[in-house]
């Protein structure tokens, strides 16, 4: 006996889903390591709509009565099992991607704190008691 033509072909649209998502996030790691702002959010953008037909899909196979009956017989461990090896790439390549996201954002930080004390190195200015004084105090602003 084997599974159902329709389980197959649900399996097969969830399957191709996945590759077109692991291809997405490969493409989305060269894009955040080429530091491509305008590029990052298209590919965002394309990843966001590819999850929504991911779960779309995903819901209609939960609900299909003869994919339930062609799991619980058995019948679609092979691909269920590829799906599930697919899935799990996809979510490591994404851990990396979010790896590489939060050191550019320390990155950032880092460059952000260097130019204001940078700043405020130059800012430095002397009172008339020869006191250092700096920053945006001389606007009657203090930090």
């Amino acid at each position: 006996m084997s599974a159902s033509i329709q389980s197959q072909e649900l399996l097969a649209q969830q399957f191709a889903q996945l590759q077109e998502l692991e291809q997405i996030i490969t493409d989305e790691k060269l894009v955040l390591q080429q530091h491509q702002p305008d590029a990052l959010l298209q590919i965002s953008e394309k990843k966001n709509q590819l999850l929504l037909s991911i779960q779309n899909l995903d819901k209609q196979i939960s609900i299909n009565q003869i994919f339930a009956q062609d799991k619980a017989a058995g019948l679609l461990s092979q691909e269920l099992a590829d799906i599930e090896s697919l899935l799990k790439l996809c979510q490591q390549k994404n851990q990396v991607n979010g790896q590489i996201i939060a050191q550019s954002q320390l990155a950032v930080e880092r460059m952000k704190t260097s130019l204001l004390e940078s700043h405020n190195k130059t800012s430095v200015t002397y009172d008339s008691k020869g006191k250092k004084s700096g920053g945006l105090s001389s606007i009657g602003l203090k930090a």
